[in-house]
């Protein structure tokens, strides 16, 4: 039965995770980059400051609000809590392993326009966002298909059933790339690095998340907002401790990344543009895989922001896929690359290496034994923060299923399966939690695309207000009734 299930499953990841999905992500991404001009570009000094730069000068960008809302903060550290995880350090090691030092290039490529494709996700949620009887907001790919595509001529049903599949896609993938699979590698690395026994690290995160998760999300956001910031910088500085002390071979590792990404080294047993292929498939899947975007994920808490500027909360997304994986993948990668494990020739694991340890095997080749627990204490804050993201994403999407009711025993089940993902088998859950994650981007990206125009012209309606001054009414909700509600919000906030 097990292997009838692994056979359909492999059969499915290779259709959802294939090379035609890869190239719709790719093209989707390409197309907002023109359709908004290159935003993520030429608006760079913009959009850095009106996000991180923020986040020390403007305090209503982290003042705690008195509604349901969160902080434009609290919502990147919640999305980043989801999106930064294990794959920043397995997911790096595994797509360098498989597609040599060239996947670190299309993980580049693909996160370069990703940018644009989770701008357009987070314009989309915030225009079409509801508030539910609790007076939260609600938004996602679910929302926008429903109401954005599904109001088009003709569209109503296709936009009800694409939503309906993309909710829940969502809810069955918050429990498998969104728990079991993340607490597993929680117990799996706190049982090699301390001999932890699996199922006391399943009972203690079981009863960790059930006291975060059961508060609802203002609680998940005040947790993720401080355990992002500290895992995040706790890991650059030692990734940067690795590259200085090896400062003088990351010339040839960057040299290698780009041979390696065009086939311009030697083959390692094989056809060159076999390796190329595979350098691009993983390079890209991996980048998808680590900042979600195309997949539709983070939009859901990007949209519980207090802001009223669609734009405003786009460019927040752009930020999120920049710090997951320029900055924190591309750390990872430089670090492997320059602990001597990889032959830079040929891009092959050196003989007698883990591959799938590679992270832990260069931090520990530099610190030694407390190297290797420190990855474990980075993959635990990691993926601990993933699973807390992941929670309101999959109660969000039995909210749309099931109703506002339905979300309390939900958390209740969430809680518990932690538990069984910290004593269960990984690789069969992996692959299914992987092909889950693959299917909800199909919905989502036939939603972008067909909201296309939508995002092109509120980012229009953006810059001719704030860069060319231009009298214009904001565009910032599909409904007439929110869209009053928001204006009298940007006037109260002097914007």
């Amino acid at each position: 039965m097990m292997q009838v299930i692994e056979n359909i499953n492999n059969a499915i990841n290779g259709v959802v995770w294939g090379v035609p999905m890869l190239i719709l992500m790719g093209f989707v991404g390409i197309l907002m980059t023109i359709l908004t001009k290159f935003f993520q570009v030429s608006h760079i000094g913009y959009w850095m400051k009106k996000t991180v730069g923020d986040i020390f000068t403007n305090k209503k960008v982290t003042q705690h609000t008195d509604d349901k809302s969160i902080t434009p903060f609290q919502s990147l550290c919640t999305a980043l809590a989801a999106t930064v995880g294990t794959g920043n350090i397995v997911g790096v090691a595994t797509a360098i392993a498989s597609g040599g030092p060239g996947a670190v290039f299309w993980m580049w490529i693909i996160s370069f326009f990703g940018m644009m494709t989770n701008f357009s996700e987070n314009v989309l949620g915030i225009f079409y966002r509801r508030k539910n009887a609790n007076d939260e907001w609600s938004g996602g790919a679910m929302y926008y298909l429903r109401d954005g595509l599904g109001a088009k001529p003709g569209m109503k049903g296709i936009g009800t059933f694409l939503a309906g599949l993309f909710a829940i896609f969502c809810f069955l993938a918050s429990f498998g790339i969104g728990n079991m699979t993340q607490v597993n590698s929680i117990s799996s690395n706190m049982s090699s690095a301390f001999g932890v026994p699996t199922w006391v690290t399943g009972l203690v995160v079981m009863i960790a998340v059930g006291t975060v998760v059961l508060g609802g999300l203002k609680r998940i956001a005040s947790v993720t907002e401080k355990i992002v910031p500290f895992m995040v910088i706790l890991y650059i500085v030692g990734s940067i401790v690795i590259l200085l002390t090896h400062i003088t071979t990351i010339p040839a590792a960057v040299v290698a990344i780009f041979k390696s990404a065009f086939g311009m080294k030697a083959a390692a047993g094989g056809i060159v543009g076999a390796g190329v292929r595979q350098a691009i498939i993983m390079g890209m899947k991996r980048g998808v895989f680590s900042n979600e975007a195309g997949l539709g994920s983070s939009v859901m808490v990007h949209s519980n922001s207090s802001v009223a500027e669609p734009v405003q909360q786009g460019m927040w997304g752009i930020f999120e896929v920049f710090a997951d994986t320029i900055i924190v993948c591309t750390l990872t990668a430089v670090s492997i690359l320059v602990s001597g494990d990889i032959d830079l020739a040929t891009g092959t694991v050196i003989e007698g290496v883990d591959a799938s340890n590679l992270a832990s095997s260069a931090f520990g080749a530099m610190f030694g034994k407390p190297g290797e627990m420190f990855i474990a204490v980075a993959i635990l804050l990691f993926a601990f923060s993933t699973v807390l993201g992941w929670s309101h994403y999959g109660s969000k999407a039995c909210e749309f299923l099931l109703g506002l009711k339905a979300t309390m025993v939900y958390k209740v089940i969430f809680t518990v399966a932690t538990f069984g993902g910290a004593v269960m088998g990984a690789n069969l859950a992996w692959d299914i939690a992987d092909t889950l994650n693959g299917l909800m981007a199909i919905p989502n990206l036939i939603g972008v695309l067909a909201l296309s125009g939508t995002v092109m012209a509120i980012t229009k309606n953006y810059v001719d207000r704030r860069f060319r001054g231009m009298q214009v009414t904001p565009m910032l909700s599909a409904f007439p009734e929110i869209q009053k509600e928001q204006e009298k919000v940007l006037a109260e906030n002097g914007d």
